[in-house]
């Protein structure tokens, strides 16, 4: 069974899966109701010591500017930076028409957050045979109804669409067929895999592993002894083996994010930092799905690999700000810490749809 060059398929055993990312999202919407931010480097975030770059326009990224980065070093990097603060109410009504157009297509959608998500077309409402001429219809449709423009990757399972929706931004499209997937996954440096940061991506190349080609190499025993149950999908995405399904609204009893750092942490501002960090993944997420939670955890491993949990829970769903401050709190109240920190991670539960706007929200004073 082979998916074709131009992304239809002979035979019935593959999946034809699109992943649909925006390009520059954040970024990308206030340029297009701001015409004076147009062309110009643009960060959508705070421009205050402790601010995070949650997006960044292209203009912006040719200076090194990215997302998650911290507002002062991207003012380093682009002394031109404009900073605006976030909208998420415009980036969510976008998000919606975005979604809309899925919905002509598919009914198979699985939001990842605002600006991308994943598309089962395998089984289409328009009975189109081309899933490449599926993720052109769609993205020339989000172009027409919004004015932005997206990418996207066309695969037959999930990582290798998400690999290819970044071979051709901004505005373009890749498809990966079953006959180039191996090769495809083989010549990737393992750095740019979804799903391995940079510490993991450095723990890799200390082990002699640069590539796919080089993580194929390795045995399955082997991935599992130095990566634990990531073992597996490391072995497996080195083969372009990919099984899980498009899940539509499948319900989540908790969101969170968490990271290991390179080099260990004791500094309390840094630590703070890197927790903001973790914080505004997590919303993003939330703001995606339209939810809130009311229970914020904070999980910290040490350099001595002893792990802890904090928790806090609040009578009502609580806002970004709300959030930051929680688990800034709960990230204080174990601070001074006789060992480095080496992994931070926060999680939101207790979740529950967006409240009516008319319901007040509980703040905070920490």
């Amino acid at each position: 069974m082979t998916l074709q060059a131009d992304g239809s398929e002979r035979g019935a055993d593959w999946r034809k899966i699109i992943h649909v990312d925006m390009d520059a999202f954040y970024a990308s919407v206030e340029q297009r109701d701001n015409p004076e931010l147009r062309g110009k480097p643009l960060a959508v975030g705070g421009a205050v010591a402790r601010g995070v770059v949650a997006a960044a326009s292209y203009e912006a990224r040719a200076f090194g500017v990215r997302s998650a980065m911290p507002s002062v070093t991207a003012k380093r990097k682009c002394p031109e930076l404009i900073f605006v603060p976030p909208r998420f109410d415009a980036y969510r009504a976008v998000s919606a028409q975005i979604r809309e157009v899925f919905a002509e297509h598919t009914d198979l959608i699985e939001p990842l957050s605002l600006d991308e998500a994943y598309l089962d077309v395998t089984h289409n409402r328009l009975n189109i045979a081309s899933a490449t001429t599926i993720a052109e219809m769609i993205r020339a449709k989000i172009l027409m109804v919004t004015g932005l423009t997206a990418s996207a990757g066309i695969s037959y399972n999930k990582f290798l669409a998400k690999m290819g929706s970044d071979q051709n931004k901004p505005n373009g499209q890749f498809v990966i067929t079953p006959r180039h997937g191996p090769a495809f996954v083989e010549a990737l440096p393992v750095k740019k895999f979804h799903g391995v940061g940079p510490a993991t991506a450095a723990k890799m190349e200390a082990l002699g592993i640069e590539t796919g080609a080089d993580l194929k190499e390795k045995s399955l025993p082997f991935l599992q002894q130095h990566f634990g149950k990531a073992g597996l999908w490391y072995y497996q995405i080195s083969r372009a083996v990919d099984d899980r399904a498009v899940e539509p609204d499948r319900p989540r009893k908790s969101i969170g994010a968490e990271d290991t750092f390179a080099v260990d942490i004791s500094d309390l501002n840094a630590s703070l930092a890197e927790l903001k960090l973790l914080v505004a993944k997590v919303w993003g997420y939330c703001e995606a799905k339209g939810i809130r939670g009311r229970t914020v955890t904070l999980k910290i491993k040490f350099a001595d690999f002893q792990q802890i949990t904090r928790s806090r829970t609040v009578a009502v769903p609580i806002q970004l700000s709300d959030f930051e401050h929680l688990a800034a709190d709960l990230l204080g109240s174990v601070f001074p810490v006789r060992n480095g920190i080496r992994l931070l991670g926060v999680t939101l539960s207790s979740l529950g749809d967006v409240l009516p706007p008319d319901q007040p929200q509980l703040r905070f004073e920490l």
